[in-house]
Order: C-alpha cells, then structure tokens, then sequence
C-alpha cells in the first residue's frame, strides 16, 4: 500500500513538473514561437477586438488591466519583497495620484496588494513554517487588536454593519501588514533599500511642500481647496497650511517628524561622515517642510522624540547636542518672530491659548459619559466619514473625535482604548529592551530609530488622528515590524560565530 502511494505522489509531483516545464518552454524558452503560441496570441487578440467592440474604451482599459494585473497578482504573491516595495511606494503617492486621477479606486488597489501579501504570507507558511511572530508580545497583542475589532461585528450598540465593514478592511488589513513585515524582511541589505526609498520619498514630499510654498498650488489642489469646510482648516492668518502629496496637513507633518526623526537618530550612529552629512541636511529639510504644514501637534514631537533619544543614548556627544538643541528651542519658542510658520509653531508651547486646542478639550469633555458607559464603544466606523453616510442621525456620527485615542475609546469603548494603548506601551518596551541587547552596532542604531519614531507617533496619536491616514497607517507598522527584525538579525549574526566554532 504504501509503495501505491509513493508511487502516485511521485507521478503527481511529476506531473507538475512537467506542466511547469512546459509553460516555461512555451512562454519563456521560445517566447510563443510556436504553434501554441500562435494559437494563444489569436485567440488573445479576438478576444480584446470583442471586448473593444463590444465595450468600447472600457473594454480596451480591462484587457490592458488582465495583461498587467496578472502578472502583478502573481509577482505580489510569488515574490513578496516586490510586493512589499510596492506597497511602501504606493501608499507615499497614493493621495498625490488621487487628487489627479480622482475617480480610480486607489485604495481598492491598496487593500488588494496588502491581501495578496497575507494570501502569499500563509502560502509561505505552508512551505516554510515559522509561527513565532504570532508568539512575541507584539505580536500577540496585535491579532489581540483584531480579534476584538472584528468581534465588533456583534456590537449591539453599533447604528450600522456596514460602516464596521467599511472600516475594519483598515484596520485589520493595515495592522496585520506587521506580520508581513517581519517575515519578509530578512536581511539587512533589504531593509538598508526600504529604510533608502522610504527617505528618498519623503525628501520628495518635502520638496513638494516647498514648491507649493513658493511656486504655488497645482490645478487640482487649487479645485480641492475651493471646499469652505477645507479653505477654514487650510487657511489660517493669511496662510495656506501646505499638505504637500499627502491627504492632508496632519499626514504630511507627521510623516516629516518621522523622516527628521530617524536621520538625527542615525547621526549618532556609526555611519561615515559622509553619510552623516546627507542625514542632516535631509533633517533640516524635513523639519523645515514640517513648519510649513501648521500643524501644532506635529511641533512637540520633535522635542519629544528627542528627549527619548537622548535618555536612551546618553552620553558626551548626546548631552552636547542636547544642550544645544534645548537652547535652540528655547529661542524658536520665546523668540518674536514674523513668519507665520514660526508664530504658528510657537503657539503650539501655549495650548492654553490655541482655540482648536480648547475645542477639542471641550469635545473630548463632552464624550466622557458616553465612554463610561458604554465600555465596548458605539461601533466601528461610528465616528467620521463612515458615521456621517451610513448612520446620518446618529449621536456619533456628527462627533469630531479629533484623537485617535478617542476615536479608539468612542468606537470600542474603554476596552478598545485599553487594547490599543497596552499595543503601543509594548512596542515601546519591546524596542527599548531590543536596544540595549542588540549587540550590533548598525542594527543598534537602527531599532533605536524605530523606537523613537514609534513614541512620536503613541504622543502625536493623542491631539490627532496619527495612524489611519495613508502613509502613516502602513509605515507605523513597518517601523515596529523593523524592531522584530533589528533584533532577530543580531541574533542570528551573534549565532553565526558559535556555529563556526563548532
């Protein structure tokens, strides 16, 4: 019997690599030089003459979608590395490519190549198993998260099913992008060509907000910014807040305060002077393009940042630069100063008189009841664009959270809010600890980056939405994925030595 088996395994594995062998010798090999390939080609080429006729232009844009979403599907899929840089570059221009082709459904596509990457994850588990990311402490906490977030479904509360729909594709596709993440990322020279794209588009959007700045706003930005309720929150004391090619100010500035981050981090590191000298003129560029956002959040988490930089890298160099940049931010913050940007940027050190800063304490005061009593919250998609075109009438659907922790607390009750926090706190702990055990020195310097960008965010989601948006919503993830890594990599180099030797 069991020689029957072997028998047919062997000829079933046979089978398929033969089937393999052929389409490789019909498409590749010969390249449809052959009577197979003229039967493809003809029959391909009666089926797009159909399809334009029949459907005219539309026709025409499908048959090119199944000539480039096929192989893409199956590269996304077969390769994940591929899909995973797709994925970074399309999220940085994904609100630049909307707000010129508006009616394309960009996000559909984004959500689609992020299920490939899951669909191709499990496959690659199949093959390969390693299931100890679900078993570290971010990892447990995140499929935590969206465990709960789906049990949202059942939420009695919730005013409508289709706004949790609508909703939980962002929040539980998005997240569970950190698993994708820390598998994939293998090696350092793979992670050194994200971390190089990453700031590589970052620089550009930075330098978009300098041409809308002085050069001015583009036709379409001009179209978008004829909104009064955009014109209110975008032009403030004569100014227009730049948004760059992100969705809107807050992204922008937060995605700068990532980039800054990062490259003043790195100048401690042990980089050549070279290098050094490129990270720090990309930091003031960042920071500069910051200012021109007006966002206040996004200004104490510079200082904030660094200030965990400092406590965690303290030393002759850090304590220098720490006195330094402290006086220098104490002559941004106290100094009189014409620019609007600067004057905008000062106010941010005195919420007490920043009006928005006083509405959302008032909303946030007003919220409370409902939050204590109601400890699995009103529903995901309660709040915001969802609420306001799946529930209209409801009490939350016309609520500003303004805060993603709010959001989190209206939308999933204090339990959400206790979930999301608890998420935060140990991707915080895991990347310290990481930092002090990483023998290493570049993969050191590297989760230490990570660290300090993920504590701007845990802060800057409190006076703002600070990771739902395109970008920040899929790069959160990587840099706490990148702390998995960091940490992994310096195990397995730490290991290589032991192996030698025995």
């Amino acid at each position: 019997m069991k020689d029957i088996i072997l028998t047919l395994n062997k000829k079933t594995a046979l089978s398929d690599q033969s089937w393999t062998s052929y389409f490789r010798r019909i498409f590749l090999v010969e390249k449809l030089r052959n009577t197979e390939g003229l039967i493809f080609l003809s029959l391909f080429a009666i089926l797009s003459s159909f399809l334009v006729y029949s459907k005219g232009f539309t026709g025409g844009i499908l048959m090119l979608v199944a000539m480039l979403g096929l192989p893409a599907v199956f590269a996304i899929v077969r390769f994940p590395k591929f899909g995973i840089l797709i994925t970074l570059i399309g999220a940085y221009l994904l609100m630049w490519i909307y707000g010129m082709v508006a009616s394309f459904p960009l996000g559909t596509v984004m959500d689609g190549i992020q299920a490939l990457l899951i669909l191709g994850f499990f496959i690659s588990q199949k093959q390969k198993p390693d299931w100890s990311l679900f078993k570290q402490p971010i990892g447990i906490i995140i499929l935590i998260w969206v465990g709960y977030n789906v049990l949202q479904f059942g939420n009695p509360i919730a005013e409508s099913r289709m706004a949790w729909l609508y909703t939980i594709r962002a929040v539980a596709i998005v997240t569970l992008m950190y698993f994708i993440f820390s598998y994939n990322i293998r090696t350092v020279s793979f992670m050194k060509t994200i971390l190089k794209i990453w700031l590589v588009l970052a620089f550009f959007g930075a330098l978009y907000a300098f041409k809308q700045e002085y050069i001015g706003f583009s036709a379409n930005e001009l179209r978008s910014l004829e909104d009064p309720r955009v014109r209110a929150l975008y032009f403030i004391n004569g100014h227009w807040r730049k948004f760059s090619i992100f969705s809107d100010p807050v992204a922008f500035s937060y995605n700068m305060v990532a980039a800054a981050l990062f490259c003043i981090t790195m100048l401690f590191s042990h980089l050549k002077k070279s290098k050094k000298v490129i990270l720090g003129v990309m930091a003031v560029v960042f920071l500069q393009a910051m200012l021109l956002s007006g966002t206040r959040g996004a200004y104490v988490l510079v200082p904030a940042g660094l200030l965990l930089l400092v406590i965690l890298k303290l030393n002759k160099n850090m304590l220098i630069f720490s006195l330094a940049a402290g006086v220098f931010m104490a002559l941004l913050i106290f100094t009189p100063s014409s620019s609007p940007s600067i004057r905008r940027f000062q106010s941010a050190f005195r919420p007490s008189e920043d009006a928005s800063f006083n509405v959302r304490k008032h909303n946030q005061k007003r919220i409370q009841p409902y939050i204590q009593t109601h400890p699995f919250g009103g529903g995901l998609g309660a709040t915001g664009v969802w609420g306001t075109r799946f529930s209209p009438h409801s009490f939350l659907a016309n609520f500003p959270p303004d805060s993603g922790y709010v959001r989190v607390a209206v939308e999933t009750g204090f339990v959400g809010l206790l979930l999301i926090c608890t998420l935060m706190v140990v991707m915080l702990i895991t990347g310290i600890n990481s930092f002090f055990s990483i023998k290493d020195p570049e993969l050191r310097s590297y989760c230490l980056a990570m660290s300090v960008i993920i504590f701007a965010y845990a802060i800057g989601n409190y006076p703002q939405e600070a990771i739902v948006q395109f970008p920040s919503n899929i790069y959160f993830y990587l840099f706490a994925a990148l702390i998995t890594v960091t940490k992994r990599l310096d195990l397995e180099k730490q290991s290589q030595p032991k192996l030698q030797h025995s």
